[in-house]
């Protein structure tokens, strides 16, 4: 197999393990589903994934294809704080407001 098809099958690699990680954590919908699904777990272990394909090429990229994953690991772990932020904030509400249910329910 040459360079090129190297090239192309690490970016591929790149962009599959970035939609799967973009569909657990509920950002695109399952194509074979046709629905949202929801896993952070499943959406952390394929960006942990390309982690440690980002550590292991190190020094063995182009330019461009350690940009690319720089950038795509970036994106994933941005979206993923904001949705671990949402659970925890849902969470939040929740006790809230059984906090304040259980305060109605003494007067």
């Amino acid at each position: 197999m040459n360079e090129a098809n190297h090239n192309i099958l690490f970016m591929q690699l790149v962009i599959q393990n970035q939609q799967i990680a973009m569909m657990a954590m509920g950002k695109i919908k399952n194509p074979v589903t046709d629905k949202i699904e929801r896993n952070l777990e499943h959406a952390k272990i394929y960006i942990d994934s390309l982690d440690m394909l980002m550590a292991k090429t190190k020094g063995n990229l182009s330019e461009y294809e350690e940009k690319f994953l720089t950038e795509t690991l970036k994106e994933l772990k941005l979206n993923y704080v904001d949705e671990v932020d949402k659970d925890k904030k849902q969470e939040k509400d929740v006790k809230k407001e059984a906090q304040e249910s259980k305060e109605e329910e003494k007067k």
